[in-house]
């Protein structure tokens, strides 16, 4: 049953390793806490994950294993021992003193899932345990594959852009040298002028063949691209960290002012209303107070004001009834 496991962030720190279980070629990556788990794995056709925390370990633990009668925390280290050498490329083969009673094979199924199942010895006795891994959500491998190989890709292709230029600047540089009589002491070193449309057409016609031919065999994710990976990741986290922390920081700012926050009004009634609109309203009430005060003014002139209180007339005189009385 799966759970909530790692925190989104703890995973996308996590590099994607090529692994080869049961002669399966795959990229994966792990998060193994004390009592939790995320895993990912694909082929590249399919993404799969499975999440588990505590309660689910100790449930499906005495599925498998009748006998064991020990909390998560007693046997989930030894778990965690004997499976991530498994999921970080070690041929699938687990180190340490449990290599030679170690197992663990892959099945797909049917319905479209795939399962792990492993078996290795704790003080002495059989531990059984299966991996249920079924298909990952949709913005779980946008988060996880797709928007970090996007950000790779225009990384390394602004990199391509600034060495093109740089090639140009230095054929520049060297034609520069030969008009000015320089000449190679060894013609071997001599380079002809970089063409960048040239050099395109020739690098896709011999590299993009052998590049298929070769991740049709393996799925590669070298050192080099692993560390562009966190580079990536690493930068984004950095970049919402900072977004948030300035959110936290206007609205402290809006706080201590006793105002709401920016772009927000509230009205007499207590409901939202944009702060242009009430900005709006403020001076529409502001121009028509301002518009009304030359006009009592004017009234106030012209009405003499009685000096006697009895004299005054009622601020609200009746209507005289037509008929009755003149």
């Amino acid at each position: 049953m799966a759970s909530s496991g790692a925190p989104t962030e703890l995973l996308l720190q996590r590099p994607w390793l090529p692994v080869n279980i049961d002669g399966c070629q795959l990229l994966a990556k792990s998060w193994f806490g004390d009592t939790a788990y995320h895993i990912l794995l694909t082929d590249m056709q399919s993404v799969w994950e499975e999440r588990m925390d505590s309660g689910s370990i100790q449930s499906r633990a005495q599925e498998l294993n009748r006998r064991l009668r020990a909390p998560v925390k007693a046997f989930f280290s030894h778990l965690r021992e004997v499976v991530q050498p498994c999921l970080s490329g070690s041929d699938g083969r687990p180190d340490g003193p449990t290599d030679s009673e170690a197992q663990i094979s892959l099945t797909r199924q049917e319905d479209g899932n795939i399962s792990m199942k492993l078996k290795s010895e704790l003080a002495g006795l059989p531990l059984y345990w299966e991996f249920h891994c079924t298909p990952a959500p949709v913005t779980v491998v946008c988060v996880q594959l797709v928007r970090p190989l996007l950000a790779m890709s225009q990384l390394l292709q602004r990199q391509v852009e600034q060495l093109g230029g740089l090639l140009g600047r230095k054929d520049a540089e060297i034609q520069d040298y030969r008009e000015n009589g320089a000449t190679l002491s060894r013609e071997r070193l001599q380079t002809d002028v970089f063409e960048e449309e040239t050099y395109r057409e020739n690098f896709l016609s011999k590299a993009l063949p052998l590049l298929c031919s070769e991740q049709s065999g393996t799925l590669s994710f070298d050192a080099d691209l692993r560390h562009l990976y966190a580079a990536v990741t690493a930068h984004g986290k950095t970049r919402k960290r900072k977004l948030s922390e300035e959110e936290e920081e206007e609205d402290k700012k809006e706080e201590e002012k006793g105002q709401p926050p920016a772009g927000i009004t509230l009205s007499s009634d207590g409901s939202v209303a944009s702060s242009e609109a009430g900005r709006s309203r403020q001076e529409d009430a502001a121009g028509a107070k301002m518009a009304e005060r030359p006009a009592v003014a004017q009234i106030r002139q012209s009405v003499p004001i009685p000096s006697d209180p009895a004299e005054r007339p009622p601020s609200k005189p009746k209507k005289k009834k037509v008929g009755l009385f003149r």
